[in-house]
């Protein structure tokens, strides 16, 4: 062990094998680096809740870092193991999207985050960090209300598709859900305050607790620039689907998201401990890009620290301030500068077991 390095840690290496980015392959080159350094076991989740009984098994034996290898969905479920304990979460980006680990500033590729993530355990870069929780379930990064829910709701539907077309999919998803799937004619729930206001006429809302909201290819959708592991969560509430403002709400977010959060016809706030929302009705939410079905009625708040996570350098967007640890890298956090799947740690960590 080199000099100034932590210790060997006890890791379980959490792996869902039917995400779209997990290889065979892969798992074999990112088991053997971690061993290098670390003690690791493997274990590999077979149905929906698994990821989190082993993460909380994992908890109760003493494993110091949970790393999980698979989409946000297997990410959720594991940071739910664990919020609450000593055992960290570390994160490998296994799934199409990879929203949270693209917003702690990793490569895509999940070879080369391995190498960040290596870095990041060998320096103890270890932090408490904040969730956001609806009903008792805790979220990374946020919860969809009424049309976004329901576009994953159809994007689940054709799962078997998402592992060879994933943000196709999404896209496919979203036009047959505005034309076909949505009722966009009225209000579905109303967005009850800590402050005692009430937005009556929520038609969709994000509650973040990280930006940006999701990616479309490698392009962020920027809803929430305030939200952040660090602060309360925001809430962006839309009071109208009419085409003539969605159409400018979507332009906006691809790039500052500044006029959107302006518009008129929604509701924007940030640091916020809590809220409660009422619907007119049941509606659809997905928590973390999983959808969880319909309901009448969400609790959201904010719990902080809560959560061990292992931090990579960079990953403003998580809300690190711009010029914190990892300052002086270029922008974009760990993997900026090279392409995905690219030379950069991941290709050294490759070679090392080849």
């Amino acid at each position: 062990m080199a000099a100034g390095r932590f210790p060997r840690l006890r890791l379980l290496l959490l792996v869902n094998s039917s995400a779209s980015s997990v290889t065979a392959r892969g798992r074999v080159v990112i088991q053997k680096a971690l061993a290098a350094d670390h003690d690791v076991t493997l274990a590999e989740t077979s149905r929906r809740g698994h990821a989190t009984r082993l993460a909380q098994g994992a908890a109760n034996v003493g494993v110091e870092v949970v790393a999980v290898l698979g989409g946000d969905g297997t990410l959720n479920e594991a940071a739910n193991g664990l919020a609450g304990t000593e055992t960290a979460l570390a994160v490998l980006p296994g799934g199409s999207t990879n929203v949270f680990a693209r917003t702690m500033g990793l490569p895509n590729d999940p070879i080369e985050a391995t190498g960040d993530l290596l870095d990041a355990l060998g320096r103890g870069a270890i932090e408490p960090v904040g969730l956001g929780s609806v009903n008792g379930r805790y979220f990374l990064f946020h919860v969809g209300l009424g049309f976004d829910a329901e576009v994953v709701r159809q994007v689940e539907r054709r799962s078997t598709l998402k592992r060879y077309a994933g943000h196709p999919l999404f896209m496919y998803a979203g036009f047959t859900t505005w034309f076909r799937h949505y009722d966009r004619s009225r209000p579905r729930f109303a967005v009850h305050h800590e402050d005692g206001s009430v937005v009556e006429d929520g038609c969709f809302a994000l509650v973040l607790n990280t930006n940006p909201y999701t990616y479309l290819g490698n392009r962020p959708l920027q809803v929430a620039p305030e939200a952040g592991l660090e602060r309360g969560l925001a809430a962006f509430t839309m009071r109208t689907l009419a085409l003539p403002t969605f159409a400018t709400v979507i332009v906006s977010v691809l790039g500052s998201g500044r006029r959107a959060r302006a518009n008129r016809l929604v509701d924007y706030r940030s640091d916020l401990g809590g809220l409660r929302v009422v619907g007119h009705g049941p509606f659809p939410y997905q928590v973390d890009g999983d959808f969880l079905g319909e309901t009448s009625e969400l609790h959201l708040r904010h719990e902080p620290g809560i959560l061990r996570l292992v931090r990579p350098e960079g990953g403003a967007g998580a809300g690190r301030p711009e010029g914190g640890a990892g300052a002086g890298r270029p922008e974009g956090g760990a993997g900026a500068g090279r392409p995905e799947g690219g030379a950069g740690a991941g290709s050294s960590v490759a070679g090392s077991v080849n």
